[in-house]
């Protein structure tokens, strides 16, 4: 039966790829045992409750194989994905897209596609249960306890995002990470020998895994005793390598690289079934035996949920106090008016608003216990370390900040699945012109709706002698491009308190906050309606608006002193401070009216960065005050000077626009 089962895995993934003639068949063939025993056998979970707590989590590294994932949910009954769903495999507004979208199928543990992806993810949420297991458990009761399984193949483990990720678990040792390798030899291109000919198990080795290994992929017995030994081992996480063959089944197909990404075609899926033994031609079709098989299986699930609900009352009668502190970790609410009213009391004095952040981060630490996340190796420079906190490790599970290395991406995807294993805020940090290597996984945080907080210093060329590698000008053009990302550049405390107050307050919207180096002035005309993400924070002298002058960050005081010069001249000016044009561009149309009417078509947008972003504010009769080239190596004050960022040459630029 367990053999007919795993073939009905395989039928029903090249059915699904054949019926909407696209996708990848060949790694459902060869991976379906993989997948049959992580759910049948080592797995807890719930398909009547996909999203019970202390369910093991399973992630689809390799998310090409997606067919396979949705497959198996149907098979296991999971909600709504039904067999008209597979039918629908890949069409618009399907429940089974072509890769696993978190949110959209239930099931689903996290967005993947992107290779190597999930496996960061998977290290975030064997993070995560680590932590909330030190806090929580018992001696007598263990309400934190599960499992992370990733799936992948060798595209997952060429991506060296794989690398970033497991030499940071297997340094923390992550007994819970169980990462399964189906290993088949083949990608897109063919045989792996001309790109990858790498000792992969001694590469896991040095990473501080237990590695296992399958040689026969077929045998679904030896791969749950491979699992067994992986949970065995505690003090460090587990890599099993099965070896597999792509296209199983099709003799035709079987170990090519025809079979990665494309149909077999109707006569390959008839000699599909033939090899397999099954019992009809018919497309999706499941014998009753093996629908009865899954339903039996099924029913053990539920079982081992049910304990946990009964473990999880006996733990509130026992420890109410922990109980409600659980609680509280896994709803994850996070009330605006711990800011208090004007979100804090703000400074009137300059500073440099990652100095600001660190401080605003240093006094919401307590009152957001379940906060967690760390730097990219920077945190002095990003003032993003908890004081009074420990750092997480192999010996300190407690500890809130993360040590995360010189590790951009990787530490993006390990904060990514912090969020979506549930009862954890994160954050990550370094430096602005970074975030180019953050760009893929900040990318899923807005695909998957994750409210994480990315705090990105040194924002401009202000940064100064460290030069044009270190001086961001394209990057806040690239983020406010990424649908589903706020984008935060305040310009003084205020600004800085209201950004962080809207980071924390997000519930499915990741926010960036963009900070200076170098100290900016406290804006005499800065408040609450920085949260509106665009405001006038210095109002014209006259009656009537001759030209609107809009920046963001450290650019904002520098306009108004420029709006001080064309007063003088007798023009009357506006000032709008934009720190997050994504909030702006949701307010009601009255207020946006209000802040730049459509009257004044003369603007001139401000900012050290690219002007790309600024064309739906500034409009086709406006002006620009940007980047259009890298920066230099040269102290903040001679760049600033030379690349045209002076009360003087914006005032400039106003005159010229105002006199057309």
């Amino acid at each position: 039966m367990k053999q007919k089962a795993i073939n009905a895995i395989r039928i029903l993934s090249a059915d699904m790829v054949q019926q909407a003639n696209s996708g990848h068949p060949g790694f459902p063939l060869g991976a379906a045992p993989i997948i049959y025993e992580v759910f049948a056998e080592a797995m807890k979970h719930s398909p009547e409750e996909p999203a019970w707590f202390d369910r093991d989590r399973f992630v689809l590294s390799a998310g090409h194989g997606s067919a396979m994932l949705y497959a198996t949910l149907h098979l296991f009954g999971y909600p709504d994905i039904s067999l008209e769903q597979l039918k629908n495999f890949r069409q618009f507004n399907s429940l089974t897209p072509g890769h696993p979208e978190y949110g959209h199928t239930p099931g689903v543990e996290a967005t993947t596609g992107p290779l190597g992806a999930g496996m960061g993810m998977a290290v975030g949420m064997a993070l995560a249960e680590a932590h909330l297991a030190a806090k929580f458990n018992k001696d007598d009761i263990k309400l934190v306890d599960h499992y992370t399984f990733a799936l992948g193949g060798e595209g997952c483990l060429m991506e060296g995002i794989s690398s970033e990720v497991f030499s940071l678990a297997g340094t923390l040792g992550l007994g819970k990470l169980i990462v399964i390798f189906d290993n088949n030899d083949i990608t897109i291109e063919g045989g792996i020998q001309a790109a990858f000919t790498e000792d992969i198990e001694g590469r896991m080795r040095a990473f501080g895994f237990q590695v296992l290994t399958v040689e026969d992929g077929t045998d679904a017995a030896r791969i749950g005793e491979a699992i067994e030994a992986a949970k065995a081992e505690t003090s460090k996480p587990s890599f099993i390598r099965v070896k597999t063959t792509i296209g199983y089944g099709v003799p035709d197909r079987a170990g090519t690289a025809k079979a990665h990404g494309e149909p077999l075609g109707e006569e390959n899926c008839g000699v599909l079934r033939q090899s397999l033994g099954w019992p009809s031609e018919e497309r999706f079709f499941v014998p009753d035996d093996i629908r009865d098989h899954f339903a039996q299986l099924t029913r053990g699930t539920a079982a081992e949920r049910d304990v946990w609900y009964a473990l999880r009352s006996d733990y509130r009668a026992r420890y109410p106090e922990d109980a409600a502190l659980f609680d509280a970790y896994l709803a994850g609410e996070i009330n605006g008016e711990i800011f208090g009213d004007p979100y804090f009391e703000c400074e009137a004095k300059a500073d440099a608003t990652r100095s600001i952040s660190g401080r605003i981060l240093n006094d919401v630490k307590d009152k957001v216990p379940f906060l967690i996340g760390g730097s990219a190796d920077l945190a002095p420079s990003n003032k993003t370390e908890m004081k009074g906190e420990s750092y997480f490790s192999a010996g300190d599970r407690l500890g809130r900040n993360i040590h995360f290395g010189v590790r951009e991406l990787g530490m993006t995807a390990i904060a990514n699945g912090i969020l979506l294993h549930g009862g954890l805020r994160a954050f990550v940090a370094t430096f602005f012109v970074f975030s180019d290597y953050m760009k893929p996984m900040l990318r899923l945080s807005a695909l998957m709706k994750l409210p994480l907080i990315s705090v990105l210093t040194h924002d401009s060329i202000g940064v100064g002698e460290d030069g044009p590698t270190h001086q961001p000008v394209e990057q806040l053009a690239m983020l406010r491009a990424t649908p589903g990302i706020d984008v935060q550049r305040p310009a003084d405390e205020y600004e800085t308190r209201v950004a962080w107050k809207a980071a924390l307050t997000s519930k499915d919207t990741p926010t960036v906050l963009v900070l200076s180096r170098q100290n900016l002035p406290a804006l005499e005309g800065s408040g609450p309606d920085a949260a509106n993400g665009a405001y006038i924070v210095s109002k014209e002298n006259g009656n009537s608006v001759d030209a609107i002058l809009l920046a963001s960050g450290s650019e904002v005081s520098l306009c108004i002193d420029a709006q001080k010069l064309l007063e003088a001249d007798g023009y009357s000016v506006r000032v709008v401070s934009v720190p997050c044009m994504e909030q702006f561009e949701r307010m009601p149309a009255d207020y946006k009216e209000r802040v730049l009417p459509s009257s004044v078509s003369k603007r001139v947008a401000v900012e050290a960065g690219s002007g790309l972003s600024w064309g739906r504010l500034v409009g086709p009769s406006g002006a620009y005050v940007t980047m259009e080239s890298f920066g230099a190596s040269a102290p903040a004050s001679v760049l600033f000077e030379h690349f045209g960022f002076t009360k003087d040459a914006v005032a400039a630029k106003a005159r010229e626009l105002i006199c057309r």
